[in-house]
């Protein structure tokens, strides 16, 4: 198979398999992955049988437990899999921000968010796409925290961390979204090309918030469609101690900046 990746997204860190048939151009899905053997390839059969026209980019980390081989297996048989092959772990924020300059490279005007846990039902997609579809917004969340969202199979602590992780990030940072850790999202491809991928600092998966608070502040309509979440059931979560610390510094980071930038505006008009 041939190794190339787009010249806008090229990294002397990552490598492309693409499949002999071309993907058309149009809705995109980004699928990172690390360990995920047990779930990438239902995952990617998921998708696909719900959004049979849009192209499943699968990124993966290199995985020691071979997904990124059983990824390359899927590429072969599926001219609309393609996959990111990057050298090593580098954190999720970095792995969808690869995966975002492929589809744009390649002519993506949708990419989509998924977990490739199963967390997010990809039967959901199209919720999240039509809205875009219609016009009606630039960023679509499937939301856990809207009215009709839901989450299942969380203890107490794990829904603690990720409601008043939201609840924080929206206080902080004056956004309006109910649910800002979530990572099941839809595009617009020009929205998402108008942010600079160098300026974002989150690595892990405050890397969500960061997009969100980027995209408000760059103008764009945000919307949310309700999800039932379900927790992962093979594998292991990547949730940790220093995830979450990481979110916090990040969020304060993220309003400091703004304000320190607001002030020096202030000054500069002196």
């Amino acid at each position: 198979m041939d190794h190339a990746g787009p010249d806008a997204a090229a990294s002397p860190t990552s490598s492309m398999t693409t499949p002999t048939a071309p993907a058309s151009p149009g809705t995109w899905i980004i699928l990172p992955t690390y360990d995920e053997k047990e779930n990438v390839e239902g995952a990617s059969t998921a998708i696909l049988g719900v959004v049979p026209d849009a192209t499943l980019l699968i990124v993966d980390d290199n995985s020691p437990d071979g997904t990124g081989a059983i990824a390359d297996q899927l590429a072969a048989r599926d001219p609309r899999i393609r996959v990111r092959h990057r050298a090593r772990k580098m954190g999720l924020g970095p792995a969808y921000l690869d995966g975002f300059g492929v589809a744009l490279a390649g002519g993506a005007t949708v990419i989509c968010q998924i977990d490739a846990d199963g967390s997010h039902d990809p039967a959901a997609l199209p919720s999240l796409i039509a809205p875009i579809a219609r016009g009606d917004a630039d960023l679509v969340i499937g939301s856990r925290y809207t009215r009709g969202g839901r989450v299942e199979d969380w203890g107490i602590g794990r829904r603690l961390v990720s409601r008043g992780g939201s609840l924080f990030a929206r206080t902080v940072l004056n956004l309006r979204p109910n649910d800002l850790t979530g990572g099941f999202k839809a595009w617009r491809g020009v929205t998402l090309a108008s942010i600079p991928f160098d300026h974002v600092h989150a690595g892990g998966y405050v890397f969500m918030i960061e997009m969100t608070f980027r995209a408000s502040r760059a103008g764009a309509r945000i919307a949310e469609v309700p999800i039932t979440f379900r927790d992962r059931r093979l594998g292991r979560s990547k949730m940790s101690r220093r995830i979450i610390a990481e979110a916090l510094l990040v969020v304060l980071r993220l309003r400091w900046d703004e304000l320190l930038a607001r002030a020096r505006r202030v000054v500069g008009r002196r």
